[in-house]
């Protein structure tokens, strides 16, 4: 494409986007673990180790499914592409089984939550990657503080037309997936007062947090051409928002959500962004999308579910009505039981209530600790909760 005449009167040429569209709405899942220690429940530089038996195992899928991450304390399981939750949750199910036998072989658990609540960024070591030593160089204090975990859900779209409307759409049910997965109330060792401290502490990266609501693609292109120009960014994939297109996969990524501790919640969350999606995506063709919420609106939703998790009243429209996340949430679930009925995930979705009413993560790990008084105790309550298939 041919971008407007820089001040010179010359045209600046900016590359097109190609949006590689997916015919159906599928499903990918990222599922983000820390390593810790059986014995003393501390952060474990042991992913290397972990690895290494990966690539002994000599199984090609394995290795795809099992990827390394910015620090040598976190390991990443992936699915291929799914059509459905079910189908999602059984392949990670498939390679949890493998990793967690694996990672008793070197003395560690898989902890998912969004974070460690003692663990020490000093003590922690990067990946070996130019990438990641690139991006710590840059960003200091702020790049090694990230001791943080998460769940990333793409779903495909079918055109390039649709994805900004929907990523734009979308912030409207950002506070109501953090709140469901919130699960960083703790920080080196203190209860911060947050239900998500990983949800404020990602976005301090300087392509990290909440999306810019362009309205065309051609606004998009300007501002990935404008971050390479400027060297913000390298490549399209270091723009790490919240919500964010990912066209080389015709998906939008969804990177809202902590860390999540099980297979049970993982499918409610997975469900329910399916579900989300393919119901914005009726919405666009059907040219019923609501007006969306103004981005100083969306600022403070995110606030909201980062500090008060399930108890936040948030902002639920552009003309500014409030109401109790909770509540907005059971009006949803009912909204989306038909589209859970086409995509095959009727009773995934109706799990996500039972997070609500059995606690969410951070409201768990914070009984934990004041019943017993000891955060060694709820690592291993967070632990004890995976279901390792």
């Amino acid at each position: 494409m041919t971008a407007p005449p820089a001040p010179d009167g010359h045209p600046v040429e900016r590359d097109h986007i190609e949006f590689s569209g997916s015919p159906a709405p599928t499903l990918g899942v990222e599922w983000e673990f820390a390593l810790v220690d059986k014995v003393t429940g501390e952060l474990s530089n042991s992913a290397a180790a972990l690895f290494e038996k990966v690539v002994a195992h000599d199984d090609p899928a394995l290795q795809q499914r099992v990827h390394r991450e910015l620090l040598r304390n976190t390991v990443e399981l992936v699915t291929g592409v799914c059509t459905t939750t079910g189908e999602a949750i059984s392949d990670l199910r498939g390679t949890l089984r493998i990793v967690s036998e694996m990672a008793d072989e070197i003395g560690v658990d898989l902890f998912g939550a969004g974070t460690h609540p003692y663990g020490e960024w000093s003590t922690q070591q990067l990946t070996d990657s130019p990438r990641y030593a690139e991006l710590i160089e840059r960003t200091q204090w702020w790049g090694r503080q990230m001791l943080i975990w998460g769940v990333h859900v793409h779903v495909g779209i079918d055109r390039q037309e649709k994805v900004l409307p929907i990523v734009n759409a979308l912030l409207a049910f950002y506070p109501h997936l953090l709140a469901l997965s919130a699960s960083s109330p703790m920080w080196s060792g203190t209860d911060t007062g947050y239900a998500s401290n990983r949800a404020m502490m990602f976005q301090q990266l300087p392509t990290a947090g909440l999306p810019f609501q362009f309205t065309t693609w051609e606004q998009f292109e300007a501002f990935v051409a404008d971050q390479k120009t400027t060297g913000i960014i390298d490549d399209i994939n270091e723009v790490r928002w919240d919500i964010r297109p990912s066209p080389r996969l015709g998906t939008v990524e969804v990177r809202v959500c902590d860390g999540v501790s099980s297979l049970t919640e993982l499918g409610a969350i997975v469900a329910l962004i399916h579900c989300l999606v393919v119901d914005l995506d009726d919405q666009f063709t059907a040219g019923t999308l609501p007006r969306e919420m103004a981005p100083w609106l969306v600022q403070e939703n995110k606030w909201r579910a980062a500090r008060y998790g399930l108890d936040a009243v948030i902002i639920t429209d552009a003309d500014c009505s409030e109401r109790l996340v909770t509540d907005d949430l059971a009006d949803i679930l009912t909204r989306l039981a038909p589209t859970a009925a086409r995509l095959g995930c009727t009773d995934e979705l109706a799990s996500v209530w039972s997070i609500v009413t059995g606690k969410a993560s951070y409201q768990r790990q914070r009984a934990v600790l004041e019943r017993t008084g000891s955060m060694f105790d709820v690592v291993a309550a967070v632990v004890a909760e995976l279901d390792r298939g």
